[in-house]
């Protein structure tokens, strides 16, 4: 794909995988395009009406139309399989990925690495280690595209979207919002930067950082006077959050949810939505209050605190998160939750 100037140059591991996929299905269009038209202009010229031919009556090819029923089926079951495999693939990171968040505006890119490095409108990123892009938009909708790594995700406001890749050649990439966003999304451009592995770390090096994502989500913890009620405590007002992130949670009406990005943020910015079990509908809400770069430090500082374990998770009569115990049951009724039909009534 590279000696072709319409193709941009593959710079991922995943960036082959797109481009056979790509080329099989314009190599099966442009066969059945050149088929079908072949057999329309050889079947016009030899049944063309003439003087001598009289019309005949044709009878149908129950072979013929297997053949033509089987074969159209197995090449799109091929390009289904080879389809839903690829994005799979695509959609799921690896376990060892290097984790960058990024917030979207009108008309920016902003990034922010876990060390508290930070850059606008553009991304340093190292050769052979996939990076995983966890993502959010400040205001519409706009769409994260690296056409060389074959990268494409939506941004969305009030959801946390995640990309990844694995960049494989050192160089400056484009970087678009393949979203229209407002007047001047033509502008909303940057780039990534691939570097190889001991350069990116001397880029890290040499960040000027004030602290960690971690370090800066803690200060922001105390400036709120969340500690005040998030105490590992029995006197605490609020859930216990060391070892929270990841784990399951009960709420009050017996719904289990996993305590994820998307949960934490959601009980920030609304925590009446989903009221944890043991607990009161106090804590006012931080709508306007915390930014999208805080409420992303705030998360890496919960993230942080999963690893601790000097405390007990519960400090309620009623656990807030489940125990280890608890866990298979816990997966096996939210599988069982999913599984089940809404029943259309309001409980």
């Amino acid at each position: 794909m590279q000696s072709l100037p319409l193709f941009p140059e593959q710079a991922s591991t995943v960036a082959g995988q797109v481009d056979a996929l790509y080329l099989f299905l314009v190599l099966i269009t442009t066969f059945f395009s050149l088929l079908i038209a072949i057999l329309i202009i050889y079947f016009a010229i030899k049944y063309r009406r003439t003087p001598e031919r009289t019309a005949e009556q044709i009878h149908g090819s129950t072979l013929l139309e297997i053949v033509w029923t089987v074969i159209p089926l197995g090449i799109s079951m091929v390009i289904f399989l080879w389809g839903a495999a690829l994005y799979f693939h695509i959609q799921r990171p690896p376990g060892n990925a290097l984790e960058v968040y990024g917030v979207a505006k009108q008309w920016m890119w902003k990034f922010e690495f876990p060390g508290g490095q930070r850059e606008i409108n553009s991304l340093h990123v190292p050769t052979g280690r996939p990076v995983k892009v966890t993502l959010i938009s400040q205001d519409v909708i706009h769409s994260f595209f690296v056409p060389a790594f074959r990268v494409k995700s939506d941004v969305l406001p009030n959801r946390y979207m995640t990309s990844w890749f694995e960049a494989t050649t050192p160089g400056t990439y484009h970087l678009f919002c393949s979203q229209y966003c407002g007047t001047k999304h033509s502008g909303m451009i940057g780039e990534v930067t691939v570097m190889k592995p001991e350069d990116f770390a001397a880029w890290l090096e040499s960040g000027k950082a004030e602290g960690s994502m971690a370090a800066s989500g803690e200060k922001l913890f105390q400036q709120y006077g969340c500690t005040t009620c998030h105490r590992p405590d029995s006197g605490a007002r609020g859930p216990n959050l060391e070892g929270l992130y990841g784990r399951p949670v009960r709420l009050q009406d017996n719904r289990v949810v996993i305590a994820d990005d998307n949960y934490i943020r959601e009980s920030v910015l609304n925590p009446n939505a989903k009221i944890v079990s043991g607990f009161q509908p106090i804590m006012p809400t931080f709508q306007g209050v915390v930014s999208e770069e805080q409420m992303l430090q705030i998360i890496a500082y919960i993230k942080s605190m999963a690893d601790q374990t000097g405390q007990p998770l519960n400090n309620r009569s009623t656990p807030t998160q489940i125990r280890d115990t608890e866990v298979p049951n816990v997966q096996q009724q939210m599988q069982q939750d999913q599984n089940q039909k809404p029943s259309g009534k309001q409980p």
